[in-house]
């Protein structure tokens, strides 16, 4: 799945409220997390290529609107490698890991209740349909190198080049992150290109925030709320391997290291 206005499947006339208002952008994560927290949910339409069940809805509060993505657990289908109903705490998890590092990887993401019961609500962004997707997964660009890292930290098991989320100003987002923080070395990537390679000095130091944070800090007690004692253990491992060797992480030798279909 993702983010993008293909596929989109409507959901009847469900009003405006992202069409009105003051508009909230991914780089203000405290507005926009207080919107996606507070705001009234309009379902719009659904993302028929999502697994999940996966709603373009539009989201406003106190004079402030924006589009969003709403995925309930109800509508999440089991898998045999995670635990039914926790891909939505694992997509915010995500959200906090990338807010710890300081790279703004993941758009504001929330756990809250929904039309459809509890679920993930994350900020919507709309990529530049002139970006070469395809192209730009297999870049050197830095902003990609910087969602490499990112993944090896949570261990994204799914990261499939429609996942990348580039608006057009030099940075890039990554959406889907349910199939994240397993405890087993499941990393599955199109952005294998950097591996054996030196980490950069701005990846040490975000992996040495992460860390910091993972040890008595706030990052290690949000995710003690979303995810298992194991899994945020498991996550610290993973960030003190890559601060160890300092080198981006090798494919799996007993895991598809690409995810199917790549797009």
């Amino acid at each position: 799945m993702t983010q993008s206005s293909r596929g989109r499947a409507p959901a009847g006339d469900a009003g405006g409220p992202g069409e009105a208002g003051r508009a909230v952008s991914p780089r203000d994560a405290a507005a926009a997390e207080r919107l996606l927290s507070a705001g009234r949910i309009a379902v719009e339409g659904r993302l028929v290529q999502a697994s999940n069940a996966t709603l373009y809805c539009a989201i406003e509060h106190d004079g402030v609107s924006a589009n969003c993505v709403y995925k309930p657990v109800a509508g999440e289908r089991p898998l045999w490698d995670f635990p039914d109903g926790t891909l939505a705490e694992r997509e915010v998890a995500a959200y906090e890991v990338s807010k710890a590092m300081g790279w703004d990887t993941v758009p504001p993401t929330v756990h809250r209740d929904g039309p459809y019961g509890p679920g993930m609500v994350q900020l919507w962004v709309e990529p530049d349909p002139d970006v070469d997707l395809v192209g730009l997964s297999r870049s050197d660009d830095e902003a990609v190198r910087r969602m490499a890292v990112f993944d090896a930290v949570v261990n994204n098991a799914d990261r499939k080049i429609g996942h990348l989320l580039p608006p057009g100003d030099g940075h890039v987002y990554g959406c889907d992150h349910g199939v994240c923080f397993s405890v087993e070395y499941k990393l599955r990537t199109v952005l294998w290109q950097w591996r054996g390679k030196p980490l950069t000095p701005e990846a040490v130091e975000a992996l040495s925030r992460v860390d910091a944070g993972l040890r008595g800090g706030a990052l290690g007690a949000r995710l003690a709320e979303l995810l298992t004692a194991e899994e945020v253990d498991a996550t610290r491992r993973r960030v003190e391997l890559m601060l160890k060797h300092r080198i981006h992480p090798y494919p799996p030798e007993d895991w598809p290291a690409i995810p199917w279909p790549p797009l």
